[in-house]
């Protein structure tokens, strides 16, 4: 099995955001639930740039993609 490009911690620094595992935490604490008929890119809390970064990796299944829907599923338990 391939080991992940990048971790969840890259993720959050791309988007410029605290990356810590402590604010990752919070971030997810502060924003959960995201109900189920908002896409993750498509939620309030993001900026045009950090929603256009997440659909793209999505759309494109690139490296990001895996964690993307990490943090997706992360938002919705």
């Amino acid at each position: 099995m391939e080991s992940p490009l990048h971790a969840l911690k890259d993720l959050f620094d791309q988007l410029g955001l605290p990356s810590s595992g402590r604010e990752i935490d919070r971030f997810v604490a502060q924003h959960r639930p995201l109900p189920g008929d908002v896409a993750l890119a498509d939620a309030p809390f993001w900026s045009a740039a950090q929603a256009r970064f997440l659909r793209e990796e999505v759309a494109e299944d690139a490296d990001w993609a895996e964690l993307v829907d990490h943090l997706d599923a992360m938002l919705r338990a």
